[in-house]
């Protein structure tokens, strides 16, 4: 096989893993509290389920992905967010991705809590990684005067969790009360 033929399988699977962790996303986050069959996420990425488990052996595998993928997207997406918008626009964005990150663990909430009781998925560091991510956009609204000093990040993730615990999964409600978090989050003249 040509060197531009094992290139070109390499994009393939790429792509085609990439698909399915995209497809598999989207279906964890309209799953009703069930967990969605292997061969529902093939069949809805339009892969034959071979493809499916060739990337994903288990379904554990594909969470871990799923997970993995969504944390670097939250903690990526706050640099992100801050290149293009202020920073007490850039926190509100982030928390609505935040939302869907937790709304996607819906359609895996027992097979999430069995890795994390396993120690398959570190959780430690997770919370840590969106810690992180907290901190950069509060610091960057502090440095503007736009967001007030005493707040942490861990005050943040904890609202952040009370709202999406009430307004699950987020819909208008959750909006209007994180419109109030952020109310709360500006200093006060």
């Amino acid at each position: 096989m040509a060197e531009s033929d094992t290139r070109a399988l390499r994009a393939d699977a790429t792509r085609n893993r990439n698909q399915l962790l995209d497809v598999a996303t989207r279906v964890f986050l309209s799953a009703d509290g069930t967990e969605p069959s292997m061969r529902a996420i093939a069949r809805e990425a339009g892969v034959g389920i071979a493809t499916l488990y060739r990337h994903f052996p288990t379904r554990e595998s594909l969470v871990d992905a799923i997970y993995r993928d969504q944390v670097a997207r939250l903690t990526a997406g706050a640099r992100e967010l801050l290149a293009q918008l202020p920073p007490p626009a850039a926190l509100r964005r982030w928390m609505d991705l935040f939302g869907e990150w937790i709304a996607t663990k819906n359609g895996m909430l027992d097979t999430l809590h069995a890795m994390i009781d396993s120690g398959e998925i570190a959780h430690a560091r997770t919370q840590t990684e969106l810690l992180a991510a907290i901190d950069a956009l509060l610091d960057a609204g502090r440095s503007t005067g736009e967001l007030r000093s005493d707040v942490t990040a861990e005050d943040i993730a904890a609202s952040l969790i009370g709202i999406f615990t009430v307004a699950h999964p987020p819909d208008a409600r959750a909006g209007r009360l994180l419109n109030i978090l952020m109310d709360g989050l500006r200093p006060t003249p």
